[in-house]
């Protein structure tokens, strides 16, 4: 388990991090719904009227300052090196694994867990994310500048008009 705790883990100044809603948009397990029906669904599909939105706060910056404050409090950035926190994220990767282990198939929303469930998958989740944005700092990785040239890279890869629908690797399209 990450070693942060809830009072370590808000706003860069021991604040709460404030998010901006709209009147459309609810907090759901600190992320925002849109209460909008899509005419098609995105990012894994789902029937629902709402479309799951992370909130806009705190950024990956934000989390890589108060990761880098926690350390550093914490005198930890000797143990903090590239490898370490790899095998870390692995560990917390496999705890993630663990809450999906002999569940079988999971419905979109995971309407079937219990809300303590669900926290517990939001923490792990948190985990993940914290090792992967201070792996990337300390191997001087931007992640959203990589995410945007992966993407660019994706497209050229799985062009829509020939992969719609199917699971196949681009290897094995055809021209």
């Amino acid at each position: 388990m990450m070693a942060t705790s809830g009072k370590d883990a808000c706003g860069l100044n021991g604040e709460e991090p404030s998010v901006s809603l709209t009147s459309n948009k609810s907090l759901v397990n600190g992320a925002t719904t849109e209460a909008s029906a899509l005419s098609k669904p995105q990012n894994g599909g789902g029937t629902g009227a709402e479309r799951f939105a992370f909130s806009p706060e705190p950024t990956i910056e934000d989390i890589r300052r108060m990761q880098a404050q926690f350390t550093d409090e914490r005198d930890w950035n000797q143990f903090h090196q590239p490898r370490n926190l790899l095998l870390a994220m692995v560990g917390e990767v496999g705890e993630v694994s663990e809450l999906f282990q002999w569940r079988g198939e999971v419905a979109e929303g995971l309407p079937d867990w219990t809300e303590a469930e669900r926290e517990h998958l939001a923490q792990e989740l948190s985990d993940v994310l914290i090792y992967l944005v201070e792996l990337a700092e300390k191997c001087r990785v931007n992640l959203p500048q990589a995410v945007l040239r992966k993407m660019a890279l994706n497209r050229l890869k799985y062009p829509a008009n020939k992969v719609h629908g199917s699971a196949k690797k681009y290897t094995e399209y055809k021209d």
